[in-house]
């Protein structure tokens, strides 16, 4: 049976003025629209559609791609605030509803939040919500420790960022070990560092199998983190500018660069290193 809120390759049943309908077998016939239709689109063909209703509550398919379909946890902007709630531009004509009950916090318009999208059981109708965590897994998360995992990062705390893994669980990246720039709705892979027995669960941005850097190239990183991902020192800068800058001799930053470098965390350029 064709889901509503996802993509589905339907059938070509009947061809109209306005477009064609598709066979949603349970669903009934759902209208795909004329401008929608691919070129030499023809009875009995499989097209690649998104399901959803139009304002007027019919089922209708699209082969645009939303930015976010159902189950999905994204970050998008209010284009508009009504009496019924928050409207998303989610990248369809219709704009997607967040209700003010499943709002965490009285949402703007022109401001992005990270947000779920779900059908409603009621209605059937898709809808968006940021109270974020009731819709994470409760169940015990069973990833192997060094396991790529996909992340959205949710948002920056006091001990680093909280991120979203693989549409399901809740993980964090502490601050001291992130070497990159990061921001809310940021996709990014990431690995699985230890699976906590408070059922938390760490993260890493590096591969596994990487040997822990030693203190003075963790305090290059952190000096290139501040910034903003580049310094312009070489090794063939000026000791004396090496230790102002850095605070090490230029042995002891030569062989940190060495290591950063065959990690596969920094760039080597001719003015200066960058973050990777």
């Amino acid at each position: 049976m064709p889901e509503i809120g996802n993509l589905n390759k339907l059938r070509v049943v009947k061809e109209v003025d306005f477009g064609v309908y598709l066979d949603g077998q349970e669903l009934g016939e759902i209208l795909l629209p004329r401008r929608y239709l691919p070129d030499k689109c023809k009875m009995d063909d499989s097209i690649e559609v998104f399901v959803y209703r139009d304002s007027e509550d019919r089922l209708i398919a699209t082969t645009e791609k939303p930015l976010a379909m159902v189950g999905d946890f994204a970050l998008l902007r209010v284009a508009a605030v009504s009496r019924f709630g928050a409207f998303l531009d989610w990248g369809l004509e219709k704009d997607l509803l967040v209700p003010f009950r499943e709002q965490k916090q009285k949402m703007q318009s022109g401001k992005s939040y990270v947000v779920h999208v779900y059908l409603d059981d009621r209605n059937e109708r898709i809808v968006a919500s940021s109270r974020v965590d009731r819709f994470l897994n409760k169940i015990p998360a069973e990833y192997d420790n060094g396991e790529e995992v996909d992340l959205l990062i949710y948002n920056q705390s006091g001990m680093g960022f909280n991120a979203i893994i693989n549409n399901s669980h809740w993980g964090i990246l502490y601050k001291n070990e992130v070497f990159q720039p990061l921001k809310t709705g940021q996709k990014i892979k990431g690995f699985i560092k230890k699976l906590r027995e408070d059922q938390k669960i760490d993260l890493s941005l590096q591969k596994p199998g990487y040997a822990a850097i030693d203190a003075v190239a963790e305090g290059i990183l952190i000096k290139l983190k501040e910034a903003g991902g580049f310094i312009s020192v070489t090794d063939k800068s000026d000791p004396e500018m090496i230790y102002q800058l850095l605070g090490i001799s230029k042995k002891s930053y030569k062989k940190a660069i060495g290591a950063l470098y065959k990690k596969s965390l920094i760039r080597m350029e001719e003015s200066g290193i960058s973050l990777h």
